[in-house]
């Protein structure tokens, strides 16, 4: 069975990790077998890469861990719903199921604007989770942005 506060917990430490460095704080983690065979977090601002979000940088990784492109049996924790692109990424690399912390209402692309991956005109679907750790999750971006707006 899953054990999904305890893989969120993970995802949350990815996400203290972007915050260490002035990113959004937004972590990812690819858990199959239970073991985390990929981990990463928000560096957009550091790497000046658009894509790269946490999601995209876990599933880069877990592909490298397996040698394959394909992450059939995986699960990715992520601490804020996928955009469009990470969905895209979830779909194209045939992650299994997503659980994500909070829902976001400008880009979420799991359930919020759009649910790309349970759009079955696709040729793969994920099942998928949310508000898992929710009020913590939500917090490590409230807080971020308050105190980004008090430094301004």
């Amino acid at each position: 069975m899953f054990d999904d506060e305890h893989w969120m917990a993970e995802a949350i430490r990815q996400a203290r990790l972007a915050e260490q460095i002035g990113e959004v704080p937004i972590g990812a983690v690819v858990v199959r077998d239970d073991l985390v065979i990929g981990a990463g977090y928000n560096v957009r601002e550091t790497t000046h890469d658009p894509t790269a979000h946490a999601e995209m940088i876990a599933i880069r990784q877990a592909s490298e861990a397996l040698g394959a492109w394909r992450l059939l049996g995986c699960t990715l924790y992520v601490t804020l719903e996928p955009c469009p692109m990470c969905a895209g990424a979830i779909l194209q690399s045939r992650v299994e199921r997503v659980v994500y912390g909070t829902g976001d209402p400008k880009a979420g692309c799991v359930g919020t604007l759009m649910d790309l991956l349970q759009d079955g005109r696709f040729n793969h679907v994920s099942e998928w989770r949310s508000g898992v750790l929710q009020d913590e999750c939500s917090a490590l971006l409230t807080d971020f942005f308050r105190r980004l707006r008090v430094r301004k």
